[in-house]
């Protein structure tokens, strides 16, 4: 029997996780008609374990036994209903989907067979809930006004054929009494397969487009933040010209707490920023994808949603630049006085030395003065001994007159004195370099 896999070098130990990676979270092959309902459920990444037992808890309620360790995506057939699960970095989705028996678009849902006190303990907040009815179009083209007034309670509708006209998509993008939005789907001939890419794409669309604009309330209360700093730095700014040395130390404190006021909104918000744009950047792939032709007389998926998210995001990248401009504006400021406060130093520095080279000469004169000094002390006293000594010799029996003798030696005296000083100068100076 031949090997099937012939010798090769081991594999990366990351190749079957990343290979599997772009089949994850694979769309349902769906049939209409059938109705689904929807949550996205914004929860920490760290909540897996307990996600999962909740999970597990729903599966053995149905006769489901769910092993291993907590998945990415999952999809169940639980007999009342299906479940398909996908955990993202913020958040997780939920989607129930069952049969439709022709009661009407909306006329119950999947959720209602999904025991409540499950669905009321499940963790996370709600970001998106929607109720999804897909029908198929029997006949010519739907009454668009018709379907608003039953389906969508008069709200005008956001519209258009997807899939190069495979389908129709329409919603209002309203949450109502219930806490839930609408989304219908018409099926003009989509395969199941496409059928379940049409359904994930148009739910993406709304989570991704309420995940990005989670950063929106955050940039309007940075604006307020980001005006006051750039004043106290135009104050900061224009004091530094006519400030005095005395004022620098004040300046440098309040730039410092300043900047570091900054830097601590930008670490903050730097995360839910870039996040925005990344969803953002998943909201206009989506509705790329969904290949959009307009109806006559309603706004498409994507001119309703970059009327008010192309804005909202701009808003956010214009808080971000300013953030980011005003931390380099402030790192020059604080450039500028660190030099100023420099040449303060070297200044007082110089003048300082200066002062210890005065100190130093009047030393040094003095030290001469004691050394001149201290020469006629060492010659008197040697001197004096000098004198001691001949009287000595001559009341021995010596001819020897003291007061000369005393005389002739003190040059003798002072010459070698001033010269062992001389020699102790120039050992203190060998050894000090």
């Amino acid at each position: 029997m031949t090997d099937p896999r012939p010798s090769m070098p081991a594999d990366h130990p990351l190749r079957a996780v990343l290979n599997d990676e772009v089949h994850a979270r694979p769309p349902e092959a769906l049939i209409a008609p059938l109705t689904a309902s929807f949550l996205a459920l914004y929860s920490p990444d760290g909540d897996r374990a307990a996600e999962w037992a909740h999970l597990r808890d729903l599966a053995e309620r149905h006769g489901v036994a769910l092993e291993g360790p907590p998945r990415i995506h999952l999809s169940l057939d639980l007999g009342a209903f299906r479940l398909r699960f996908e955990r993202h970095s913020e958040f997780a989705r939920y989607k129930f989907i069952i049969g439709d028996d022709d009661d009407g678009p909306f006329e119950r849902t999947a959720l209602s067979r999904v025991p409540a006190d499950w669905v009321a303990s499940l963790g996370g907040k709600v970001m998106v809930a929607t109720h999804v009815a897909v029908q198929k179009l029997h006949g010519p083209a739907p009454d668009y006004d018709v379907l608003a007034s039953h389906c969508f309670d008069g709200n005008a509708l956001i519209a258009a054929e997807v899939g190069d006209g495979a389908a129709i998509a329409m919603t209002d993008f309203r949450v109502r009494a219930d806490g839930f939005g609408r989304l219908l789907l018409i099926d003009r001939g989509l395969t199941p397969r496409q059928m379940g890419r049409m359904l994930q794409r148009l739910l993406e669309i709304d989570s991704y487009r309420m995940m990005a604009l989670l950063a929106l309330p955050e940039a309007r209360a940075l604006g307020p933040f980001l005006t006051r700093a750039e004043a106290e730095l135009t104050a900061i700014t224009a004091s530094l010209g006519g400030a005095r040395e005395e004022d620098e130390p004040e300046l440098l404190e309040r730039l410092t707490q300043l900047g570091a006021a900054i830097e601590s909104r930008i670490a903050v918000n730097d995360f839910r920023f870039n996040a925005a744009a990344a969803y953002y950047r998943l909201v206009q792939q989506r509705i790329a994808e969904l290949r959009e032709v307009r109806i006559t007389g309603l706004q498409t998926f994507r001119e309703f949603i970059e009327r008010r998210l192309a804005p909202a995001m701009n808003t956010c990248r214009t808080m971000e630049q300013r953030e980011e401009s005003l931390s380099a504006r402030t790192a020059r400021a604080n450039q500028l006085l660190a030099t100023r406060v420099d040449i303060s130093h070297e200044r007082q520095n110089q003048a300082l030395l200066e002062s210890m080279n005065r100190r130093a000469s009047v030393q040094l004169r003095l030290q001469q003065t004691v050394e001149g000094l201290s020469v006629a002390a060492v010659t008197y006293y040697a001197a004096g001994l000098v004198g001691y000594l001949a009287k000595g010799l001559k009341a021995a029996g010596m001819q020897i007159d003291a007061e000369l003798t005393v005389g002739i030696s003190i040059p003798v005296i002072a010459v070698i004195t001033a010269l062992g000083v001389a020699k102790i100068h120039r050992m203190v100076e060998r050894s000090g370099h």
